[in-house]
């Protein structure tokens, strides 16, 4: 809907309902607006600048004796001209770092618990998405014995991303097979793209002489498979713990709890709705019907891009409408760029 211009006094108002909303997931009415903020007009007057932003699409009644809650509307015009700045403490700042940068520098690592701390601070659901391996460089490969007949694929690309792959071969492989493959490997594809790996392996791989053409048979037959394994981008999506956010009053009910279950189990679908989102700068902010999809229309999305060399990603937190967004853009602002500095 087109946004309608507001007054002061409706700006004021609308800031009062959204703060008052946010802080006790109750309907604000207008007696409990005028004993809270000092507006300096009686609570007939709010009550009818409520009823103005009601008819403008800013406000609605939940039930007919309720007071009013914002619309989606009314949170976008609060996020991009009413919010007010919000600074948190040097003590949460040194927490945030702390908790990010302790337990190893692999990107992983470091986006877990980015995505884990945000989370918890923000008593939102903490999500971050890796970035791009398609177009990360392979740092080494190592094969590890797993069974007689069973390897893991470990690859590493430049930057600490690490991926993990399982190949099933056709008897018992020797450990002599398996370090000459590995050096071969190495020797042939350090230095490229995973996608370029992925597309051309089975040119690169097919004039080798080595003793070992039964196992390099596997990477030559089935390289495109295996690596599509290591590109799922379902891999890249990291996530806090949704029991947080499933504490908040708008997933009380049985089918609010399912659709929240059901966003974390999509790992492909968050995935691709967090890699649109990472070639934006700043802060990303998509408020509930403002998604495409129909399952995001009672969330909002905020995310901030980080970097890793030349490669993106987001990091931020999903949560209900009903949010402190100063507070929430604060922290995912100065998360990214926390990020950005360990990555570095």
């Amino acid at each position: 809907m087109a946004l309608v211009e507001l007054t002061d006094r409706e700006r004021m108002v609308l800031e009062a309902v959204i703060q008052t909303y946010v802080a006790t997931a109750q309907p604000a009415g207008s007696r409990q607006l005028a004993r809270r903020f000092n507006f300096g007009v009686s609570p007939a007057t709010i009550r009818n600048t409520m009823s103005d932003l009601e008819e403008k699409g800013y406000l609605f009644h939940p039930h007919t004796s309720a007071g009013r809650v914002p619309t989606d509307v009314a949170y976008r015009v609060y996020v991009d001209s009413i919010l007010p700045a919000h600074t948190f403490s040097g003590a949460e700042r040194d927490r945030l770092a702390i908790q990010i940068s302790s337990g190893g520098s692999a990107v992983e690592n470091i986006l877990r618990r980015a995505a884990q701390s945000l989370g918890v601070i923000t008593q939102e659901l903490g999500v971050a998405l890796g970035p791009r391996f398609d177009a990360s460089l392979l740092d080494r490969i190592e094969l590890v014995r797993l069974a007689s007949d069973r390897l893991l694929v470990v690859l590493s690309v430049q930057g600490g991303g690490v991926r993990t792959i399982y190949v099933d071969a056709r008897g018992q492989i020797a450990d002599e097979s398996i370090a000459e493959v590995s050096r071969l490997l190495n020797e042939r594809l350090s230095g490229l793209t995973l996608r370029e790996v992925r597309n051309s392996l089975s040119q690169r791989l097919r004039d080798t002489t080595v003793g070992a053409a039964e196992l390099i048979n596997i990477f030559v037959e089935e390289g495109e498979h295996i690596f599509d394994e290591a590109l799922d981008s379902a891999n890249d999506v990291m996530l806090g713990a949704a029991s947080v956010l499933a504490e908040q009053p708008e997933f009380a009910s049985a089918d609010s709890m399912r659709r929240l279950v059901a966003l974390t189990e999509t790992r492909h679908y968050l995935a691709e709705v967090l890699r649109k989102r990472s070639e934006s700068s700043g802060v990303s902010i998509t408020i509930g019907n403002e998604h495409d999809d129909p399952a995001l229309e009672n969330f909002t999305l905020v995310t901030a891009q980080y970097h890793v060399g030349t490669l993106n990603g987001v990091i931020g937190v999903i949560g209900p409408t009903r949010m402190l967004y100063d507070k929430v853009i604060s922290l995912v602002t100065h998360t990214s760029q926390l990020v950005t500095d360990l990555l570095d």
